[in-house]
């Protein structure tokens, strides 16, 4: 795992070993095994320091909870925050979203969450962001029918962007909203999405329900597959 050079770090990632995985990839198909009594799996990409996975987490201790950061530093701030709450339902991985397929079988991830991504604002950058059709395709590879995307920023170019990318990928829009906690808190916020909604910025939130892919998709090959190279995911939060 890359780490930033702090002194502390590797024993306090030592301390949370339990809730990491570092062979994701063994678990494709697996995952059931690390919670049996589960009722569904579900992933944050790119949880940053955690808050949003472990309350949600903590409210919902039949669902089994996967996240993913692949920085050392909020990682492992995110796991003691589980680890202090005695969590057993929660467990993270250092991986790219890129290679979501890798570490999932087919209809294994429920809902998959997005909180705050980069939005790689250069048009040049635009398949970097984590709502790109590229994205949104490896997804549909690891939902079952009907499984949901949450989709929550502060960006609201990238938002109105991603409106149009999820219908491309056969994704179907509900709730829709540009301003989330207009009428007061409305779920688990990370701790980015607190301190802009004190700030008074607007949030948005919608969620993408998979439906049938579009027939102009369905030739789509991952450029992956062409030896494209693999970006890494990088959360706001």
């Amino acid at each position: 795992m890359r780490m930033r050079k702090k002194p502390n770090l590797i024993p306090r990632m030592e301390r949370c070993a339990a809730m990491l995985i570092p062979d994701p990839a063994a678990m494709r198909g697996h995952w059931k095994d690390e919670m049996p009594q589960a009722r569904e799996l579900r992933l944050e990409i790119g949880c940053g320091k955690g808050r949003f996975t472990v309350e949600t987490a903590a409210a919902e201790p039949d669902v089994l909870f996967v996240a993913i950061e692949r920085v050392a530093d909020a990682m492992v701030i995110a796991m003691e925050r589980a680890n202090a709450l005695g969590l057993a339902n929660v467990r993270f991985i250092d991986a790219d979203a890129e290679r979501l397929p890798d570490y999932f079988a087919p209809g294994e991830v429920r809902r998959i969450y997005l909180n705050f991504s980069d939005p790689w604002p250069a048009n040049r950058h635009a398949k970097r962001r984590l709502t790109h059709t590229d994205f949104l395709m490896r997804y549909r590879q690891v939902l079952p029918e009907k499984g949901e995307i949450h989709f929550k920023t502060d960006n609201k170019g990238l938002f109105e962007w991603s409106l149009f990318q999820f219908p491309k990928a056969g994704f179907a829009l509900e709730q829709v909203t540009r301003d989330l906690h207009k009428d007061g808190v409305c779920g688990v916020m990370t701790d980015y999405e607190e301190k802009f909604h004190a700030q008074g910025v607007p949030i948005h939130r919608c969620v993408a329900v998979l439906e049938a892919l579009p027939k102009n998709m369905e030739n789509w090959v991952d450029p992956l597959d062409r030896g494209g190279p693999a970006q890494e995911v990088v959360s706001e939060d």
